[in-house]
């Protein structure tokens, strides 16, 4: 179900735990699934589980608690801007109206041409910097004024 490589990498997240805990690594191992397989489907969450000898229901548990697992598929680019009070109140609400403008989809909506999916999010923990916003949950961008959101689009495509 996921590669040599990916089972490499789990491997190397469950080396960070005591032997008798690697269920511990189950947040390490379903980013290193979904960055594999792009989402993560049950059959992938079940593979996670089995590797890592622990319940089904245990991993599904976590995947559907933090807003970083995609639990179906998404565009190439997963934007999730924070619409939070703090930011919301230092644009983050309006950037969020120009991005669905721009994009021409709303929140849990992806590109027609499947390059964009549009996600709201909680607290990035970057309040001072807002409007913030994550692409692929890996790279968080700041102060973004239209002007810059607009050059980031533009960059991602």
């Amino acid at each position: 179900m996921l590669s040599a490589e990916s089972l490499k990498k789990i491997d190397r997240e469950i080396a960070k735990y005591p032997a008798d805990q690697k269920q511990s690594a189950v947040m390490g191992a379903l980013i290193i699934a979904q960055d594999e397989k792009g989402w993560l489907s049950n059959d992938t969450m079940d593979a996670v589980a089995k590797y890592l000898d622990m319940p089904a229901v245990a991993v599904y548990e976590v995947a559907t608690f933090y807003s970083m697992y995609n639990l179906q598929p998404t565009g190439k680019y997963k934007i999730t801007i924070c619409t939070c009070l703090p930011c919301g109140l230092q644009g983050a609400l309006a950037a969020a109206d120009h991005l669905r403008e721009k994009l021409g989809v709303d929140f849990n909506e992806t590109t027609a041409d499947g390059k964009f999916t549009l996600k709201e999010g909680e607290c990035m923990g970057a309040c001072a910097m807002a409007p913030v916003l994550l692409v692929n949950n890996k790279k968080m961008h700041d102060y973004m004024t239209n002007e810059k959101l607009d050059q980031l689009i533009k960059e991602l495509k």
